[in-house]
C-alpha cells in the first residue's frame, strides 16, 4: 500500500548532519482540521464573552439609571411631603386669623362706621345686640373656668433644660451640608441622660422606635394637639399611659438620624407641624444658642 508523505529536512549548522522527518498527509490534514475547529471554537468563546460583556454593561447602565430615577422620585416625594406640611400649617394659621378677625369685627362693628350717632339702631337691633352681649358675657364666664382646665393641656413648658440649636422650617441638610429640608420641629441641645419632661397633660399614643426619629414618644393633649419627643436614649412611659405636665417621658439620647445628642421637639395641631417657639416662649426663662437674627422663627 502506497503512502504519501511530506518530508521535512532538518540540517545541523555545525555538524552538517541532515535529518528527515516524514509526516503523513492524513496527519497533516487532521492537524489542519483540528486547528480550524479550534479557531472556530476560540472565535465563538470570544464572541460569547463580548456579548456577555455588552449585556453586563447595558445592565449596569440601566441599573444606574433606575437608581438615579429612584433617588429623584424619593426626593420629589420628600418635597411634596414638606410642601403639604407647610400648606397644612398655613391653612391652620389662616383659620385662626379668620376666626379671630370675625370675632373682633362682630364686637367692634363694621369698619365703615367712622362716627357715633350717624346710624340710630332700631329697637329690634338693640335687643339683638343686648342678647349678643349677654351671651358673650355668659360665654366669657364659662370660658374662664374652661381656660383653667385647658391651660394644663396646652404645651407650656420647656421639655428639657438645654439650648436651641435647630430652628423650625427650611434648613440645610445637616448630613450632606447641601440642599435643604423642612425641619418639622426644633432641636434642643442637652447631654445624654438629661430627663425629658412632657410639656402638658396628655396620653401617650406612641412610645417606640420610629426610623429617623429613633426612640420616639408622642403625647396627645386633646383638641388635635400632639407633642413629639425624639432621639431618646430611654423610655419612661408606655402607650396608653396618662401623664401630668412636667412628668418625665425619657432621657436625651442620639438614636435615629442625628449628629450629636439632643432632643427633637415637635408640636402638631391636626397632624400639621407648627412652630414650637410660640409655646416655648411662654415657658419661662431659657438659654438661647443663637442670636435672634439667626433664629428663623
Amino acid at each position: 500500500m502506497r503512502h504519501e508523505y511530506f518530508v521535512v529536512v532538518l540540517a545541523h549548522s555545525l555538524r552538517g548532519k541532515l535529518r528527515r522527518i516524514h509526516i503523513p498527509q492524513q496527519s497533516l490534514y487532521l492537524v489542519m482540521v483540528l486547528a480550524l475547529i479550534g479557531c472556530f471554537f476560540l472565535f465563538g468563546c470570544v464572541a460569547s464573552y463580548a456579548r456577555m460583556a455588552w449585556k453586563v454593561e447595558n445592565y449596569n447602565a440601566l441599573k444606574h439609571e433606575a437608581d438615579v430615577l429612584r433617588s429623584r422620585y424619593q426626593s420629589l416625594q420628600k418635597q411634596v411631603s414638606q410642601t403639604n406640611q407647610r400648606l397644612a400649617s398655613l391653612q391652620l394659621y389662616a383659620r385662626e386669623i379668620s376666626i379671630a378677625y370675625g370675632i373682633k369685627q362682630k364686637l367692634e362693628g363694621p369698619s365703615d362706621i367712622s362716627a357715633e350717632g350717624k346710624l340710630v339702631p332700631t329697637f329690634a337691633e338693640s335687643v339683638e345686640d343686648y342678647n349678643f352681649l349677654r351671651s358673650a358675657r355668659s360665654l366669657s364666664l364659662q370660658s374662664r373656668y374652661a381656660a383653667r382646665i385647658r391651660e394644663v393641656a396646652q404645651p407650656s413648658l420647656w421639655p428639657v433644660d438645654g439650648r436651641l440649636l435647630g430652628p423650625f422650617g427650611q434648613r440645610t441638610d445637616p448630613f450632606s451640608s447641601e440642599g435643604s429640608e423642612f425641619h418639622t420641629g426644633v432641636d434642643i441641645s442637652a447631654a445624654t441622660g438629661t430627663p425629658v419632661h412632657v410639656t402638658a397633660n396628655g396620653i401617650v399614643v406612641r412610645a417606640e422606635w420610629s426610623g429617623g426619629y429613633g426612640r420616639l414618644v408622642v403625647v396627645d393633649h386633646g383638641s388635635g394637639v400632639q407633642t413629639y419627643y425624639a432621639h431618646l436614649s430611654k423610655f419612661f412611659v408606655q402607650t396608653g399611659q396618662e401623664l401630668r405636665r412636667g412628668e418625665a417621658v425619657g432621657e436625651v439620647g442620639s438614636t435615629g438620624r442625628v449628629t450629636a445628642p439632643h432632643l427633637h421637639y415637635e408640636v402638631r395641631i391636626g397632624g400639621a407641624p407648627v412652630n414650637p417657639y410660640r409655646y416655648l416662649a411662654k415657658g419661662g426663662v431659657y438659654q438661647q444658642a443663637m442670636s435672634s437674627r439667626d433664629l428663623l422663627f
